[in-house]
């Protein structure tokens, strides 16, 4: 399956229209699967479903510009990036609607990068967003591989993979970035 992705992602970058389409039903089960994992982390009334996460991604993927992904892992990871960036435009959306701004918050089980040794602190997705925006200004491959793993869903092979990196680096990377972002997230309260 994997190669049958990548040769409709290659007919995508040719501007094959219908591909598009023949490529939806293939990466669906997984698209999902990480929408459902991102929503797992947001607080128990979150009005977007997984579905919607994944129909809207999809919608910015292709509507307009040709993507130009090499494989399965750079399309998964862009839509990672993509339903990231959804999930906080809907946050930031909600929290200007209410007043006190009520944030969203991540559920512990999911919250990896958050963690404060042996406890850990529920955050803020907006302030996790900022604290992976400043980390990106001073080491987007730290950030992006923070992004590709913990919230692509991509394992740590697949972020070496997608980031044409040695899977050392990108475990060290991983764990470098961990710690910056609990420190980052710790001096925020």
């Amino acid at each position: 399956m994997e190669s049958q992705v990548t040769q409709l992602l290659a007919r995508i970058r040719e501007g094959d229209a219908s591909a598009a389409e023949e490529l939806m039903p293939l990466v669906y089960a997984e698209l999902h699967r990480i929408a459902s994992g991102r929503m797992q982390r947001e607080n128990a009334g979150h009005t977007l479903q997984p579905t919607a996460l994944v129909n809207e991604m999809y919608v910015r993927v292709f509507h307009g510009q040709t993507p130009a992904f090499t494989d399965r892992a750079h399309f998964l990871a862009v839509a990672s990036q993509i339903m990231r960036r959804l999930l906080v435009d809907h946050a930031r959306a909600k929290a200007t609607g209410k007043r006190g701004g009520a944030m969203q918050r991540l559920d512990s089980e999911k919250a990896a990068i958050v963690m404060q040794g042996p406890e850990w602190k529920p955050v803020d997705l907006l302030e996790l967003n900022d604290a992976l925006d400043e980390l990106a200004a001073e080491s987007p491959n730290l950030a992006r591989a923070v992004e590709l793993h913990h919230f692509g869903g991509l394992t740590a092979e697949e972020t070496a993979s997608a980031m044409n990196r040695s899977l050392s680096a990108v475990r060290h990377d991983l764990r470098f970035a961990h710690a910056w972002l609990r420190r980052r997230l710790a001096d925020s309260h």
